[in-house]
């Protein structure tokens, strides 16, 4: 992609993103995800109908006048975007491409997080950790990660999410809130999702295809795996063979419900025939109800 088309596509997303965490996100994320306590702001002398709780004994016991303590809410929050940019996300038969739709997905959190005076980060993860940008504010940090939500190219096209979880345990030492962005095939990060989940505000984004759960019935195919690249014929014709398919997919969906579940990690279902809105408005509404 050369620059003038890569600018065209980063404006494109930029207006989008902007106008609906201004327009429909920004209230909704500013309620649910806020500043995790209070932060001590100052020392002031005792009013009339202060909280005596809040009284600094040392501070009165010097001067021989009631003070209190002032303290404000800690609102600024470290952001963590955690994007899947494995092979299977190359794949949409709806309105658009599940990657394009993460790609739009995590735009619009970042533009609300900095709205929200949020430093936001970013790890591309596919089978193993492909680029990690550091948490910043301002427009300038998320022009450059949209920029390269666009224009990244993998080196590794298998998906390990085990290891990007561990990598966010690690590399973040404060508590932050964690967007898990990912189609989740794959298999075996049940221990690592409990684990960030206890040292993170970890929620998953799963986006899906609905053809990954019905194939279509169009005779023989030759069906290419997107992230091993192995390559096998099927007779898409058979019944069995589609219902065994089905079968497998179902599977899946209990696994990843059960890990969800389990771990206790809130999670919205994104379809690529259907607007990512509602899904995200109807996540931020459950956990405002519940914080």
């Amino acid at each position: 992609m050369d620059a003038s088309e890569l600018f065209k596509k980063v404006r494109k997303i930029e207006i989008k993103s902007r106008g609906m965490s201004k327009q429909i996100f920004s209230g909704q994320y500013h309620s649910v995800f806020k500043g995790k306590g209070m932060a001590f702001s100052e020392v002031r002398e005792y009013q009339f109908g202060d909280d005596i709780r809040s009284i600094d004994w040392n501070v009165t016991a010097r001067f021989n006048h009631p003070f209190i303590k002032v303290f404000e809410e800690e609102r600024e929050m470290t952001v963590m975007l955690l994007i899947d940019v494995s092979g299977s996300n190359e794949f949409g038969t709806q309105k658009q491409l599940k990657a394009e739709m993460i790609t739009e997905i995590a735009a619009v959190l970042a533009f609300s997080a900095i709205q929200n005076n949020d430093k936001v980060g970013v790890i591309f993860f596919s089978g193993q950790i492909e680029k990690f940008i550091p948490p910043k504010k301002g427009t300038t940090h998320i022009l450059r990660i949209i920029r390269e939500l666009i224009d990244f190219k993998p080196s590794n096209k298998e998906t390990d999410i085990a290891n990007a979880l561990r990598y966010l345990t690690n590399v973040i030492k404060k508590r932050s809130t964690a967007f898990l962005i990912s189609d989740f095939l794959d298999k075996g990060f049940d221990d690592a999702i409990k684990i960030a989940n206890k040292k993170h505000d970890l929620i998953a984004l799963r986006v899906y295809d609905l053809k990954e759960f019905d194939l279509p019935a169009m005779g023989m195919m030759k069906i290419k795996n997107a992230e091993t690249g192995a390559v096998r014929w099927a007779d898409t014709s058979s019944a069995s063979f589609r219902n065994s398919y089905k079968q497998w997919a179902l599977q899946k969906e209990k696994y990843l419900n059960d890990v969800f579940s389990h771990s206790g990690v809130d999670v919205a279902h994104i379809s690529t025939e259907q607007d990512y809105v509602r899904p995200l408005l109807n996540l931020f509404k459950k956990r405002g109800a519940r914080y």
